[in-house]
C-alpha cells in the first residue's frame, strides 16, 4: 500500500493509477483510493451492488477529479476491505460514516450509484450535517416500487451473460439494442484500463448479503426525504430494469429543489452510456 497521497509531480489525476490505501476504523480496515487536488470538501463515491474499487468508470471519476479531491472506497466485507458485509443499507451507511470520520472529514459531497445511492440516502438522513451536496444516480428510495425484485433481475441477467460469455453488467446496465450493446462493451473495456494493483472481486456470500439488504430496503418504510436540504442531482436512463426509472422521478418529487436528468434510450447505466454528457454536468454541479 502506498502512503504518499501525491506523486512528486503533483496530485494523481488518473483513476487507473491512483494507489490503493487502507485505514482502520471500528475494527474494520477499509481499502480506498484518492486522486485530484487536496483541500476543500472531498467528493466520496458510493459504489453499486457487487462492485469493488475497480468498478468506477474512469470517464466519470477523472473529469470530476480534475477540480476536486475524489475518494472511492470498498465498504465493509467488500473487495480488499475486511469484515463481513452488513445485511442492511442503514448498517452500510454507518460503516461509511466511520470510514469518512476516520479520514478526518467533517463535511463531504457524495456521488452515488445504485446500491451506493441507497447507502447515501441512509447516511444523509442519519447525518445531515456531514453531507453538503448529493448526486444520486440509478437509485431509489426506501420502500420504492419493485426494488425488492432486484435479486430476480440480477440472477436472470447473470445467467443470460454466462450463456453468451459476457460481463453481466452488459445486460444489467445497458439496453440490448445496438447502441446499448456498444455502450456496454465500451464500459466494460474502460473498467479494465487499470492493470496494476487491482482489487479483490466480491465474494459470493458478500454479494448475496448485499442483495438481501436491497430487498429489505425495498420493503422498508419510506424515509422522510422532504427533510433533505442538500442540493441534489438525480440521474438515470429512461429504461432502468434494475431500479425502475420511475423511482428517479419519485426522488425528484420528494427532495425539494433537486435536479433530474433522464437519458434517452438507456438503462441502469445511463450515466456511463452518456458519460461524455453527464461527467461535465456532475462536475459543474459539484463545483457550484
Amino acid at each position: 500500500m502506498s502512503t504518499t497521497p501525491e506523486t512528486a509531480s503533483g496530485p494523481v489525476t488518473s483513476y487507473a493509477t491512483a494507489p490503493t490505501r487502507t485505514i482502520t476504523a471500528g475494527g474494520v480496515t477499509y481499502a480506498y483510493r484518492e486522486l485530484g487536488p487536496k483541500g476543500g470538501v472531498p467528493v466520496v463515491f458510493f459504489v453499486h451492488l457487487a462492485a469493488t474499487l475497480d468498478n468506477w468508470d474512469p470517464r466519470i471519476i477523472d473529469p470530476i477529479a480534475e477540480g476536486r479531491h475524489v475518494i472511492t472506497f470498498d465498504n465493509r466485507g467488500v473487495g480488499a476491505s475486511t469484515g463481513e458485509v452488513p445485511d442492511s443499507v442503514e448498517a452500510m451507511a454507518a460503516d461509511a460514516y466511520s470510514f469518512i470520520r476516520a479520514l478526518g472529514f467533517d463535511q463531504i459531497d457524495v456521488f452515488s450509484f445504485s446500491l451506493g445511492g441507497m447507502i447515501a440516502q441512509a447516511l444523509v438522513v442519519e447525518h445531515p450535517e456531514l453531507v453538503r451536496k448529493l448526486v444520486l444516480t440509478g437509485t431509489g428510495p426506501a420502500g420504492g416500487k419493485d426494488i425488492d425484485k432486484v435479486a430476480g433481475v440480477t440472477y436472470l441477467d447473470m445467467l443470460r451473460a454466462a450463456l453468451t460469455r459476457s460481463d453481466p453488467k452488459e445486460f444489467l446496465f445497458f439496453n440490448r439494442n445496438t447502441a446499448g450493446k456498444r455502450a456496454g462493451k465500451a464500459f466494460v473495456a474502460r473498467l479494465a484500463e487499470r492493470t496494476a494493483d487491482r482489487d479483490e472481486p466480491i465474494s459470493v456470500k458478500a454479494f448475496q448479503t448485499q442483495l438481501k439488504a436491497i430487498k429489505k430496503w425495498g420493503r422498508s418504510a419510506p424515509a422522510d426525504l422532504s427533510k433533505l436540504t442538500q442540493p441534489t442531482l438525480i440521474a438515470n436512463g429512461d429504461h432502468d430494469r434494475m431500479v425502475p426509472s420511475v423511482l428517479s422521478d419519485d426522488l425528484h418529487r420528494r427532495i425539494a429543489g433537486s435536479e433530474l436528468i433522464i437519458y434517452p434510450d438507456s438503462g441502469h447505466g445511463g450515466i456511463f452510456q452518456f458519460h461524455d454528457r453527464f461527467a461535465p454536468v456532475a462536475a459543474r454541479f459539484l463545483a457550484r
